[in-house]
């Protein structure tokens, strides 16, 4: 299974992150997700899912930020275009990302979906992991990661995975 994210000049395009014009900023943040393509699926899968971590944060607030969850994704979705995220939120499931925290921000109008890369440090890695699974899994919108964890455990076909730089 492969993905592929375009980049510019190595790194995630600033439309996705903290460059992003206003009109693909909401509280601060920016919204606009970035298009994915994913091939190589498993004959059996029934679903994809995914999630997006910057594990370079840790240094700077303590903790891996979640930046993106989503789930059943439907198999004629493997090419996620731009900001599926808003666009296509009728069609599959999505997570809390970390400013769900009450600790972090908790802005309801971002609490969800996806919220992008605004490194405030240096150029930070975020993983993209994106899972081919065998079942439409029973999360509903809102779900928190180690729920994904949990209803996943035993119905990955196959998974891939991508490092995706985005710049401070």
């Amino acid at each position: 299974m492969k993905i592929s994210v375009p980049l510019k000049d190595g790194l995630l395009a600033d439309e996705y992150g903290k460059y992003a014009p206003a009109s693909a900023m909401l509280a601060g943040h920016p919204i606009k997700s970035f298009p994915i393509t994913v091939t190589g699926l498993p004959v059996d899968t029934k679903s994809l899912a995914l999630t997006l971590v910057d594990y370079d944060s840790t240094p700077v607030c303590g903790f891996t930020w979640i930046h993106w969850l989503a789930a059943n994704i439907p198999v004629n979705l493997a090419k996620l275009p731009a900001n599926a995220s808003r666009d296509l939120a009728d069609q599959f499931v999505q997570g809390r990302n970390s400013n769900a925290g009450a600790l972090v921000n908790g802005d309801p109008q971002i609490i969800t979906g996806y919220v992008g890369p605004q490194p405030p440090d240096q150029t930070h890695n975020y993983t993209l992991r994106v899972y081919a699974l065998d079942t439409v899994l029973p999360l509903e919108n809102g779900y928190w990661l180690n729920e994904f964890i949990h209803a996943a455990h035993g119905h990955v076909l196959d998974h891939g995975k991508i490092d995706l730089p985005s710049r401070a």
